[in-house]
């Protein structure tokens, strides 16, 4: 998949995408709302089970819990780490939203597995909250779309921003 401002292409086809409020970068910082141009491979995901039936993916798929998190603080040891954890002493993203956006989440390896403090972190794809509306630094898509790459994806796909 490659992926400019102005879209994404993934097996001859086209598809509109939401990229940061920061735009693009090739310096990406924690907090900076960009996305970070580069090449990306997806390392699994999540879903909501109580919204949806498991989605089709060669990925490695988990059903999203109550007490899931993601660690976006540059000083928590599980930085850029998903965990479960119930009042949660460092800065985090709730992986189960109310919003829809992380109905099916992908985790890319931006900073990944083997983190740098304050490069970023939480950069995944995901469902968007409307067309094109920005993001924190993660992709977007409508959800039919992000089904569509879901269940055609391959471990030697990835996702090349420019």
């Amino acid at each position: 998949m490659v992926v400019t401002r102005w879209g994404a292409r993934f097996m001859g086809r086209r598809f509109p995408v939401a990229i940061g409020r920061g735009g693009m970068t090739d310096d990406k910082r924690e907090g900076d709302g960009a996305t970070p141009r580069g090449i990306w491979h997806l390392v699994g995901g999540a879903y909501r089970a109580d919204r949806l039936c498991f989605p089709a993916s060669s990925l490695n798929l988990n059903a999203i819990g109550p007490m899931d998190i993601w660690s976006d603080d540059p000083d928590d040891p599980a930085y850029n780490h998903g965990t479960r954890a119930q009042n949660y002493v460092y800065s985090h993203e709730k992986m189960r939203m109310t919003a829809p956006l992380y109905d099916i989440v992908l985790f890319s390896d931006w900073n990944y597995p083997n983190t740098t403090a304050g490069e970023g972190s939480a950069i995944f794809v995901h469902q968007w909250r409307k067309p094109r509306h920005p993001t924190a630094g993660c992709l977007a898509f409508a959800p039919n779309d992000l089904r569509w790459f879901l269940e055609r994806w391959t471990p030697h796909s990835r996702i090349i921003v420019k």
